[in-house]
């Protein structure tokens, strides 16, 4: 009504503009003939036209400015795309299996919807309130004496009469858009406010339905298993069938649609992952590496690329659709147990097997009568049925499966949830909780069997980062077969973690208590605590350590991606490779720490006092600690020693093993490793004997008796020292003599090798050198 009488408003001030008759008495023609000669004085035609020029801008603005805008058609096609959303949740709400999972998705999308409902009316009431300036544009001609005195002048307005038509037609053409615009936006407030009521209404038959699968047994749902006394006949139950279906794929397409974006993204990175793994397996087998790959042993990635990507696809997938449609998720868990089944087959033992296929029946014939069977006699009881399969199950069969598996520690409190479920699902539909009991049994199965799927996941896992770094290795040169199994035992123990995070929210989900969990715990993280001056959240210091842990085991784990191990010991090491990695391993802890100090919320001034104090505990006690952290850093960039070199360090030597910020480890000839503090190494000489490459000078003394000349003797000692492959022939050997007398020749011999077999070198030479020598009737002693 306030907009209505303002329109009115309006139009009865552009109608005393435009509109006011154009004749007067001769009275007031000549009153205001009178008065205008004083007036023209002062106001010249120039005037007059600046003024209708204004006021022709003011009413062409306003045109655009009324008329829709793209965003505004873009707004008005989100609330038609709003209402058929919520047209086919409310239809699905009225006919749809009142199960969990069902009910989570209707909840989430409904709250979804009264969320753009509101974004949706706030942009309505955006575009009234432009509506409204654009009348207030029109108010402030009135101001305009200019043009009021022109109006008033009946000469002076007939001499500007086409100017005062084309301001009449702007006008009418303003007007009759703005009163069409606010009629349309007035239209679609009115839907968005009932949509609202529709939103809200729904959104409590949802959770009241969520309250009838809570854990209770003291809410009676259904009569106890012996009053029941329905009788349905087949056809009422094959109709009821079909109505089902019918809903159920509704609800599932649409689910699909609403989450296409993210499926699409989530099949684009599994395609990547498999062209990555497809790619390592091909540069592998072309280059003459398949037996040595058969020496791992790969459980799974020898089946293939597509079958272990579908695997981790389907797993990210499960466990990142918590909320949605019953038919949806169960047919993904199928997909999932279907694909598995493939990938055991040929692999387990029969019993395994047999067993494993078993599980999979009854899981099958579970979600079809949660799904399609109305809730009566016939579902009841075969759903007491399959609990008491499943609870012998996991009481005799499961035992055959269980040693099947990567990880066995996790599937033993799967099968004890597995059996409890199933006994409590039996207890609750004898007493009439249908809804509680047909939840418990699903998260039975689905427990059971997402456990055994993320195992598989986690196996896989490794032999994609094991396949990544033999792959590395092979391109540097490097084909020896490194020590995997161990390997594989480090790298799972940060994935179990994660494993074992996807299980339990998959559990919390599908026994709808998951929200809730999540909700308190973040209420009680982001609590806020004070003590003393300083409040802080035990979110943010929980997030605080997990971020310096996280940036902690990166910066472990990053070289395997590169192909390092803790272990090697090859000649060819790339140190340009391993002084990048230390650079990287820096970085990330850096940038951990930055992350994680900004992420506990802790203002700058209490940072600067905490600053101030680790200051005073520097010049207390803390010296020896930053100068080995300084020296580490200095140590990386200025790179006097590298992994690998071959460094006398005082009276210690041997070979680079690892380099950190704080100390640096050595590995010497005897096999100790010495740990050397990064401030020692910069406070001492250091002798690098493979700073510029990795050949070392050595030499041997020999004494030769015989009848020959020196001229013969170098002949022997170069043709002996250019058969030796060890020798590095690319740098001349050198040839001294010592001693000189009739028959005797002491000889001192240099050449170059790598420094790594200086050992191995200098023994071969003395056999080569003896037996040349011998060979030629000299007597060779060294």
């Amino acid at each position: 009504m306030i907009q209505k009488r303002s329109f009115i408003g309006l139009s009865a001030v552009l109608a005393f503009l435009f509109f006011a008759p154009l004749t007067y008495s001769q009275t007031t023609a000549k009153k205001t003939e009178s008065r205008s000669k004083l007036f023209e004085e002062t106001t010249t035609d120039s005037d007059y036209l600046m003024a209708i020029e204004k006021a022709s801008a003011v009413m062409e603005t306003a045109y655009n400015d009324a008329d829709f805008d793209g965003a505004s058609h873009h707004l008005f096609g989100e609330i038609r795309r709003t209402q058929s959303k919520l047209d086919l949740i409310l239809a699905s709400l009225k006919g749809a299996n009142p199960n969990v999972r069902n009910q989570q998705m209707y909840r989430v999308v409904l709250k979804e919807i009264q969320q753009e409902l509101d974004e949706q009316n706030d942009a309505i009431n955006l575009r009234n309130k432009n509506l409204e300036k654009i009348k207030d544009r029109f108010i402030e001609l009135r101001k305009d004496k200019t043009l009021v005195g022109l109006i008033k002048d009946t000469i002076r307005r007939k001499q500007f009469k086409n100017e005062f038509a084309n301001l009449r037609k702007k006008y009418k053409n303003t007007d009759s858009l703005m009163t069409k615009n606010q009629g349309v936006l007035n239209k679609n407030k009115r839907l968005t406010v009932e949509r609202k009521i529709a939103v809200s209404n729904a959104l409590i038959t949802v959770e009241n339905n969520l309250e009838k699968s809570g854990i209770s047994m003291l809410k009676k749902e259904y009569p106890f298993i012996w009053n029941i006394t329905d009788s349905i006949t087949n056809k009422q139950v094959a109709q009821t069938i079909k109505a089902k279906v019918l809903i159920e794929e509704s609800v599932a397409a649409y689910y699909l649609s609403y989450r296409a974006g993210g499926l699409i993204a989530l099949a684009f990175l599994m395609g990547l992952l498999g062209w990555y793994i497809y790619r390592n397996l091909k540069y592998l087998k072309s280059n003459g590496h398949a037996d040595s790959l058969a020496l791992f042993n790969f459980k799974y990635l020898n089946k293939g690329v597509i079958i272990p990507v579908a695997i981790i696809g389907l797993n990210i997938a499960v466990v990142s659709n918590l909320y949605a449609p019953a038919l949806f998720i169960e047919i993904l868990e199928l997909i999932l147990l279907g694909i598995l089944t493939i990938l055991f087959k040929n692999k387990w033992p029969a019993n395994a097997m047999r067993n494993w296929t078993f599980l999979l029946g009854l899981f099958l014939a579970l979600c079809f009568l949660d799904l399609f069977i109305s809730v009566g006699l016939l579902q009841r009881c075969c759903f007491i049925v399959i609990n008491a399969l499943g609870i012998r199950y996991g009481l005799v069969q499961i035992k055959s499966v269980k040693e099947e598996l990567y990880i066995k520690g996790f599937f033993k409190w799967a099968s004890i949830i597995f059996i409890l479920f199933n006994g409590l699902s039996i207890l609750y539909n004898i007493f009439g909780r249908v809804s509680l009991s047909n939840m418990l049994s699903l998260t039975a199965f689905i427990s059971l069997t997402q456990i055994i799927a993320l195992s598989v996941l986690l196996k896989i896992i490794l032999e994609v980062i094991i396949l990544q770094i033999y792959t590395t290795r092979v391109k540097r040169g490097i084909e020896k077969i490194f020590d995997h199994e161990n390997l594989s035992e480090t790298l799972k123990k940060p994935f179990i973690i994660i494993i074992s995070y996807m299980w339990l929210v998959v559990i919390g989900s599908n026994l709808n208590i998951w929200e809730s969990l999540r909700t308190s715990f973040g209420a009680i993280l982001s609590h806020p605590n004070t003590i003393g001056s300083i409040t802080f959240t035990l979110g943010n210091i929980l997030l605080f350590f997990i971020i310096i842990w996280i940036a902690h085991l990166l910066q472990k784990y990053v070289a395997y991606f590169f192909g390092e191990i803790d272990d090697e010991n090859e000649e060819n090491i790339n140190k340009r490779q391993h002084s990048k990695l230390l650079i990287t391993r820096l970085v990330v802890l850096i940038v951990g720490y930055l992350l994680a100090v900004a992420a506990s919320g802790m203002p700058l001034d209490k940072l600067s006092i905490l600053l101030g104090a680790l200051g005073v505990g520097v010049g207390l006690g803390l010296q020896s600690v930053v100068n080995n952290f300084v020296s580490g850093i200095i140590l990386i960039f200025d790179k006097p020693i590298q992994i690998g070199d071959v460094v006398d360090i005082s009276s210690e030597s041997g070979r680079v093993k690892s380099m950190g910020l704080r100390t640096t480890k050595i590995n010497a000839p005897n096999g100790a490793e010495i740990i050397i503090p990064n401030g020692n190494l910069l406070s001492q000489n250091i002798t690098n004997w493979t700073y510029t490459d990795n050949f070392k000078l050595v030499d041997i003394a020999i004494e030769i008796t015989g009848d020959t000349t020196p001229d013969d003797i170098n002949t022997t000692i170069t043709e002996a020292l250019e058969s030796i492959t060890l020798v590095n022939n690319s740098k001349p050997s050198q040839i001294y003599y010592t001693a000189i007398s009739d028959g005797k020749y002491k000889i001192l011999v240099k050449f170059w090798c790598s420094i790594y077999r200086t050992e191995e070198t200098v023994s071969t030479a003395r056999q080569v050198l003896f037996t040349n020598f011998k060979a030629k009737g000299l007597t060779f002693s060294a």
